[in-house]
């Protein structure tokens, strides 16, 4: 019978596993004292070999084997292979108990679904449980020696009462090559239908539920048969237990004490008895017993399943349920908590400790919280605070973070991004966006095309471009005349041949231009089309009629992300980038200014005295040409 020590182990203690060293019923000790005995045997005589029995041309071969065996013994994987054995093993043994029939869910519909307490009900109910237990005593008797030991021929099986003589002559006039233990389980469903053609199971929901208990009890008989038939590959067995007894028998060699005088390392204490070796034996030799008496729970050993005393258990218990139990109930009376709405059944007094530990109310039952963060904010306030630092700059709070959080960044990048910084805090602190006076040089927050502008996809998905102007013209004199967007290409007009007439047609459209950016502003509300952003920023004012030598004009491939629209006397201050809040994720159109002609923009950028710098507005990088 399988050996039970739970109880013993029910309290952790000093040393509560060192009592169950000592048990010989089920232990490492009587299962592997035997090639314990072997290994230490050979590994002696090996010994007094070598020590009393070899020429010294002879011991000085035998130290080199012994150095070589030692040195590439460890090339064997035993704890790898061993280990997954051992899981898939246990695994295996845990999954085949719980396929072990028992009859106590059928039992119990069988015994509240079919009726009668006639002499009838009574032989259908006792009859139906009985070929349950048939067929469960047929599988195990297929599957277990123990159980066959105890019906070796059907002859006993008959004389046990499991089955009637003139059933083993149906059982055994039914011709099948194959195993026949769900043959009981057929005469249970042609007796269950007959049940319900008497009107003994009262309609076809108790039937089907009866049907359905009978069906996973056969299911589990079927799952023994095939965990029978399909046992752990063969090669996975051999490889593990060549691996134990070839590492082993290597060992006989390898680990022996040599002669200290010879001077091999390792070798400087001559002990008799190889300890650490010995324990090395009893852990991987014991390891793989327990896989071997695990693999087939169904035998005879210690630890294997006790299957006679669950055909006993089942049988008994499962006759009791449906027979005398049937319709003997206990008269009903009331409880002694009838009019106590908070019963509470007595404690002894070892068990009174419990009474004085409080009851579990949840993780967070005793979490304090500050009283002056208890208190509930009116929603209204906090949307507006939300709209107020969404309309203002929505983008401040999550850069500061960034930049104070992040590491410094380094290279062109790291200057464009305190740039940046600088000009959000002139922004946050300043009443309005139009205050930048200084015409320093040094000043690089009011220079465009210097980072100012603020990196995209760092905020929202889509930006415009907030600038700043003052009424002032700028020192420093155009080189370049750079403009943004593929329209004037597509239209076939080169952007410098229409600088004149552009130039000349901004005097006297101040209003036309205000007209326009309602109308633009209008159109971004009711477009759902999603394309590219599209930004306005005033260029600056052109300080000559004449266009420079060096003005190159650029046409983009691409369409611009912004579109500039000269303002007379004007200067670009400095430039950030904002991003455009739309809960559709849609980015908003910006129609082209209703201006007659080909539309043109210009950024002002460094003399020719300084490299050529072609900047991305939108990043606020910059490439250095020649």
């Amino acid at each position: 019978m399988t050996v039970t020590y739970t109880a013993r182990v029910a309290n952790a203690r000093f040393c509560g596993f060192s009592k169950l060293l000592l048990a010989w019923k089920g232990s490492i000790y009587k299962v592997l004292y035997k090639e314990f005995l072997a290994f230490f045997a050979m590994y002696t005589a090996i010994s007094i070999t070598y020590r009393f029995f070899l020429y010294d041309d002879q011991k000085r071969y035998f130290e080199k084997l012994a150095i070589y065996c030692n040195h590439y013994a460890s090339l064997i994987p035993m704890s790898f292979v061993l280990g997954f054995y051992v899981t898939l093993v246990v695994n295996r043994w845990w999954s085949q108990y719980t396929s072990i029939p028992l009859p106590d869910r059928l039992m119990c519909v069988l015994s509240g679904g079919l009726q009668g307490n006639d002499e009838r009900g009574r032989m259908l109910r006792r009859t139906m449980m009985r070929y349950a237990s048939l067929s469960a005593l047929l599988i195990l008797r297929s599957v277990s020696t123990a159980v066959f030991k105890r019906f070796p021929t059907m002859d006993h099986v008959v004389e046990a009462g499991f089955m009637t003589r003139e059933e083993r002559k149906k059982f055994e006039g039914l011709h099948s090559p194959y195993n026949k233990y769900w043959i009981p389980c057929v005469w249970f469903t042609n007796l269950a239908a007959v049940a319900r053609g008497e009107g003994r199971v009262k309609d076809d929901h108790t039937l089907k539920l009866l049907l359905e208990e009978l069906n996973a009890f056969r299911g589990k008989c079927s799952m023994l048969f095939h965990y029978d038939m399909i046992s752990v590959p063969l090669v996975y067995t051999q490889v593990v237990t060549l691996a134990v007894y070839s590492f082993f028998l290597v060992c006989l060699i390898g680990r022996q004490f040599l002669d200290p005088g010879q001077g091999y390392p390792g070798h400087d204490l001559d002990l008799y008895v190889p300890i650490f070796t010995l324990l090395q034996f009893f852990f991987y030799a014991g390891w793989l017993k327990v896989a071997e008496q695990l693999i087939n729970p169904f035998g005879e050993d210690d630890d294997d399943f006790e299957t006679n005393w669950l055909i006993d258990r089942n049988f008994q218990v499962s006759m009791m349920a449906v027979d005398e139990m049937y319709g003997d109930l206990p008269m009903m009376e009331r409880d002694r908590y009838w009019n106590d709405s908070n019963p509470r059944p007595p404690y002894t007094a070892a068990t009174l400790f419990v009474l004085r530990k409080p009851s579990f109310q949840g993780s967070t039952f005793d979490m304090a919280i500050p009283k002056e963060e208890m208190h509930f904010q009116p929603l209204e306030d906090i949307a507006e605070n939300l709209e107020e630092s969404g309309s203002r700059h929505p983008n401040m709070a999550l850069f500061n973070r960034l930049l104070n959080a992040a590491p410094s960044p380094t290279g062109l990048m790291g200057g464009a991004l305190r740039r940046t910084s600088a000009q959000l805090q002139r922004l946050r602190h300043s009443p309005s966006i139009d205050q930048c006076t200084s015409d320093d040089d040094d000043n690089e927050s009011c220079k465009i095309g210097k980072g100012g502008s603020l990196p995209s996809g760092l905020g929202q998905e889509t930006q415009s471009t907030v600038c700043s102007f003052r009424e002032e013209k700028s020192a420093r004199t155009p080189l370049l005349e750079i403009q943004f967007g593929a329209e004037q290409e597509r239209r076939g007009v080169h952007p410098a041949i229409n600088q004149g007439k552009q130039m000349r047609g901004w005097d006297g459209r101040g209003d036309e231009e205000g007209q326009t950016r309602e109308e633009g502003e209008k159109t971004m509300s009711t477009r759902g089309d999603i394309q590219a952003p599209v930004s306005l920023l005033p260029p600056p004012p052109q300080p000559s009629r004449e266009t420079p030598a060096s003005a190159i004009p650029i046409t983009s491939l691409h369409p611009s992300a912004f579109l500039f629209h000269p303002t007379p006397h004007s200067s670009l201050e400095h430039c950030s980038s904002q991003p455009i809040i739309n809960q559709n994720r849609a980015v908003p159109t910006i129609p082209k200014p209703p201006f007659s002609g080909n539309k043109m923009s210009f950024l002002t950028v460094p003399s020719c005295n300084e490299p050529q710098r072609f900047r991305s507005v939108s990043m606020g990088s910059e490439l250095t040409g020649s």
